[in-house]
């Protein structure tokens, strides 16, 4: 007979959220145990068992953010055409870093840029997040220049990197308290030059 295990005294889905949100306000480093584990009301021991540390904790919270609120990058892709595609990435971008009563800016962006040697593991996820998203843009630019859609010889890869810029120069500025309405109208502002290089 195999031992059945206390069952889990709270909703991991609701925990995880709550320290997603933790990360995406105040970064990896700024992120203490106590705030984590106080968001997501539960214990240390419990959020070990059920998340593993946390570097795990904030590898799931940025799995869970991608497929939630920056889900609007593979929205994105599958636009009928380049140019939709960098205006969805851009308005997903404005979008998701100026939700009202959420976090300013983005997770991706922030989670580590201000931190010190204790952050450096977070500091690679997601230097690998946001070059996975670039990545992303740019098969999508090079398919658009294969289908006549983009000019022959457009450097996709530039593309890719020009609209990323972009979108996380948007969600730098979110965080520095610019509205969406003004960075819309950045994002706007950038496409009449399409397709920007």
């Amino acid at each position: 007979m195999t031992a059945i295990g206390r069952p889990r005294g709270f909703d991991a889905d609701e925990a995880l959220q709550a320290a997603m949100l933790v990360f995406w306000r105040q970064g990896y480093e700024g992120a203490s145990l106590a705030d984590l584990t106080g968001a997501m009301g539960i214990t240390k021991t419990s959020m070990y068992a059920a998340f593993g540390n946390k570097e795990e904790l904030f590898r799931k919270a940025l799995a869970r953010y991608s497929d939630g609120p920056a889900s609007y990058a593979l929205r994105a892709v599958e636009q009928p055409t380049a140019r939709e595609v960098a205006a969805a990435f851009l308005t997903g971008s404005v979008n998701t870093t100026t939700q009202p009563g959420g976090p300013a800016g983005c997770l991706g962006v922030q989670g580590s840029l201000a931190a010190g040697g204790s952050a450096e593991p977070a500091r690679e996820i997601l230097a690998e997040w946001r070059n996975d998203g670039r990545r992303l843009l740019e098969t999508r630019f090079r398919r658009a220049v294969d289908e006549g859609d983009l000019p022959a010889g457009t450097d996709a890869a530039r593309l890719a990197l020009v609209v990323m810029t972009i979108g996380f120069g948007i969600a730098v500025q979110a965080a520095s308290g610019v509205g969406r309405a003004d960075l819309q109208g950045i994002a706007d502002t950038a496409l009449r030059h399409w397709p920007l290089v």
